[in-house]
């Protein structure tokens, strides 16, 4: 017995194979532009010559130390970006970050503006682990 796929099964599976193909290099790039929004001081070596020479998300690593110390002196939407940021490169720590920015949900990203909020989506459509 011959069983057919239909054709809207196999277009979905070939969007989603082309999407996760691409998704690596989307990562890096949308981790790029927070990286930029936020300040080079908080990824990989810290310098903005740092950032603009970066090829992987490995060079744009959270300062995780740097971070966590400053959470306090930043504004609260700061505070909220990069605590989602981190969340994407290391849940338990982003996560605790998160809730110390009294983040309850996902509606919490209200309050950013567009172009973190665009940042955000871009590494949740992208992510592919770290």
């Amino acid at each position: 017995m011959s069983v057919s796929i239909p054709p809207e099964v196999i277009d979905q599976i070939a969007m989603e194979d082309r999407h996760f193909a691409a998704a690596p290099e989307a990562f890096f790039q949308a981790w790029k532009r927070g990286a930029e929004i936020a300040g080079a001081e908080w990824f990989g070596d810290g310098t903005r010559e740092g950032l603009q020479r970066a090829t992987s998300k490995w060079d744009l690593r959270p300062n995780m130390l740097l971070l966590n110390d400053a959470l306090g002196v930043l504004s609260s939407g700061q505070r909220m970006f990069l605590s989602a940021m981190v969340s994407f490169y290391n849940s338990r720590e982003g996560g605790a970050m998160l809730k110390r920015c009294g983040f309850e949900g996902l509606s919490d990203f209200g309050g950013l503006d567009l172009e973190r909020r665009k940042v955000i989506a871009d590494l949740t459509l992208h992510y592919n682990g770290w």
